[in-house]
């Protein structure tokens, strides 16, 4: 019997890569963009597996789906699926946990020096017909500065390690390490010592209970005020109002954010008035190749799971 695949909405401009698994192993691909919950159930009717990217995927919708034997996620993060619901039903959720390792890592690294160097507000001002160095000052050398991440899974330990590279010295924390231990050779603190010692504050962190607000006011208070906070992770880690009010008034000396609490981030955000604050919409993920390893990667995972090579 042919395996039916639906995917369910996304994003991405083309499906080459997912056609191409999908000829190679006899799948009926099914390409629909689901605006609505109804839409999505309708859509997947009789689907052996989805592929979804930012749809809720709940015991409702997969009760509403009886034939429904794997769900594939586009992406690291699995915040939008009902991982306990899958689980009673016996329904395995594939998501690609390191395919944009390299292409994360690297934004971050991006963003934290954009805004220690000032290089947005500069350039603005240069762009204006002006010489910006008041509205930049101070600016520091990276070399001897303190580099601190939280979360020191395989985006996190890949950005602690460029940032060594840089000339930052480099501490991190994680639920899974002992402080004074090492962690794949970063030295480990404790959260509240990595807050309040860091001039750059980098997060990489999955979005759960235990993390949703991770940096809310009491934490950002504890931040020296020349720190940086740059977030590549999921938006709910940070207390976006909370951080717009310590950036206000100097308790902070800026920020790069590239998720946000509410995606697509409104053009009259507070935090698009700031500048000493660098966004980007959600796209620290993206490489050509990144792009091509996640599609693939995301089809050939549900694929497996249906051909029983779990």
């Amino acid at each position: 019997m042919t395996m039916r695949v639906v995917i369910t909405e996304c994003d991405h401009d083309a499906f080459v890569e997912e056609q191409a698994v999908a000829a190679a192993n006899g799948v009926d691909l099914v390409i629909t963009q689901s605006r609505t919950r109804a839409e999505l159930i309708a859509n997947a009717t009789g689907a052996d597996g989805i592929l979804v990217q930012y749809a809720r995927i709940d015991g409702e919708v997969l009760d509403a789906l009886p034939g429904l034997k794997v769900v594939g996620r586009y992406g690291v993060g699995l915040d939008n699926i009902d991982l306990d619901a899958a689980a009673e039903r016996g329904i395995p959720v594939r998501n690609v946990p390191d395919y944009g390792t390299e292409a994360v890592s690297d934004h971050a690294i991006g963003l934290a020096l954009a805004v220690a160097r000032g290089i947005t507000t500069l350039d603005r001002g240069l762009r204006a017909g002006r010489f910006d160095l008041p509205r930049v000052r101070p600016l520091y050398q990276i070399r001897g500065r303190i580099f601190g991440v939280i979360g020191l899974g395989r985006i996190g330990t890949a950005t602690a390690h460029k940032a060594a590279g840089l000339g930052y010295r480099v501490i991190g924390t994680d639920i899974a390490a002992e402080p004074g231990a090492l962690w794949h050779g970063i030295p480990v603190v404790s959260l509240d010592e990595l807050l309040s010692q860091s001039q750059v504050v980098s997060l990489h962190t999955p979005l759960d209970a235990s993390t949703r607000h991770l940096l809310d006011a009491d934490r950002l208070a504890q931040m020296r005020p020349d720190a940086i906070v740059v977030n590549t992770s999921r938006g709910g880690v940070i207390d976006t109002e909370a951080l717009v009010a310590a950036l206000r008034v100097g308790k902070l000396a800026g920020a790069g954010i590239d998720v946000h609490e509410s995606e697509p981030l409104p053009s009259d955000h507070p935090l698009t008035t700031l500048d000493n604050v660098v966004l980007t919409p959600h796209l620290a993920w993206y490489t050509e190749e990144s792009y091509g390893e996640l599609k693939r990667r995301t089809m050939q995972n549900v694929v497996d799971v249906l051909k029983g090579e779990r």
